[in-house]
């Protein structure tokens, strides 16, 4: 994996907080801060470990990179609060979550049950890049996909496997916002931007990795009145400025999100994201145009307003405008 850092090279998450060290009381209590109580037992005779933490907290989402350079057994009971995806970066895992269990390696992550009781023995050589999930904030996002409450906890197939292409797609926004942190990035400190950019690792991560509500969450939705369309439209012009999602907009017109997506294609012949956009890019014209040049920022302007991606974005408003954003702005 190219994740694997070669000898001196920059270890993933540099810019977190940070934990080096051989003494496996201090590693387990660090550890624990970010994640949970749970045992830790080197093995193999070892009495010590050569642990390296990085962790970075953002909002309801948080990365960590972790390698204890020996055998180690962990134990931390149930999750209860929140979702780990563990993936190797290198080696070997075994993990028994419950009455389950998977060999985890670069191609098999593991995404443990919360309230099932987990232990895992990682090998000598096995880092891991793990997202933190809370489990509050995914399980109210599956709520707003659904458009109704859920009928029981949300529970993940303990294996994940990283060759599937939605999960690599699921893989890409966790390296994305990786990669914003390791090089202080501005997606981060943008509300609008860093609360799309979570919704969109929420959404990605329900859609692509098997579930309890898999089979709900891609059955084909009924088809929505074209009143009840036009109140979305209306809501997604009136607070386009707002960290505003798919899920919003459905839960507030009363539908869930597969009904919603219906429908705008069946009545206008989009989708309520691109139709968001485009209520954006408008926004973002309107602002540059009567913006000082020598005081605006394009790329600021357009993360503030959602466009994460500066070269797509410039495509996108090309496309729309006939010209490009720097243009406008001078003009």
């Amino acid at each position: 994996m190219t994740d694997q850092a070669e000898p001196g090279a920059v270890l993933p998450l540099a810019h977190g907080e940070h934990l080096s060290t051989r003494d496996v009381d201090e590693a387990r209590e660090l550890v624990a801060r970010a994640f949970c109580t749970h045992q830790l037992v080197p093995l193999d005779g070892r009495r010590s470990v050569d642990a390296r933490f990085h962790s970075v907290r953002l909002g309801q989402v948080g990365l960590h990179y972790l390698d204890y350079g020996a055998e180690v057994r962990i134990a931390p009971g149930q999750l209860q609060d929140f979702f780990l995806v563990q993936m190797p970066l290198a080696g070997r895992a075994e993990i028994t979550c419950g009455k389950e269990s998977v060999v985890s390696d670069p191609l098999t992550a593991s995404v443990p049950a919360p309230d099932e009781d987990l232990v895992m023995r990682w090998g000598a050589d096995n880092p891991q890049l793990i997202v933190w999930i809370d489990r509050a904030g995914l399980e109210e996002h599956l709520s707003r996909m659904l458009g109704k409450p859920l009928a029981r906890p949300l529970r993940f197939d303990l294996g994940m496997d990283m060759s599937q292409q939605a999960v690599r797609s699921w893989r890409n926004v966790v390296d994305l916002l990786r990669r914003e942190v390791d090089t202080e990035g501005g997606i981060p400190a943008e509300p609008l931007a860093m609360t799309e950019l979570q919704r969109l690792l929420f959404s990605q991560l329900l859609l692509a990795q098997p579930n309890n509500y898999s089979s709900v969450l891609h059955r084909e939705p009924l088809p929505s009145a074209p009143k009840v369309i036009k109140q979305a439209v209306e809501l997604i012009e009136a607070h386009a400025a707002e960290p505003l999602t798919v899920e919003d907009v459905a839960e507030a017109v009363g539908l869930g999100v597969r009904a919603l997506q219906e429908g705008f294609r069946r009545f206008l012949d989009t989708t309520p994201m691109n139709h968001l956009r485009e209520v954006r890019l408008r926004r973002v014209h309107e602002e540059l145009r009567l913006a000082d040049p020598a005081r605006t920022n394009v790329t600021e302007v357009a993360v503030r307003w959602g466009f994460l991606h500066a070269g797509r974005f410039s495509v996108q408003y090309r496309q729309r405008f006939g010209e490009s954003p720097s243009a406008t702005l001078r003009g």
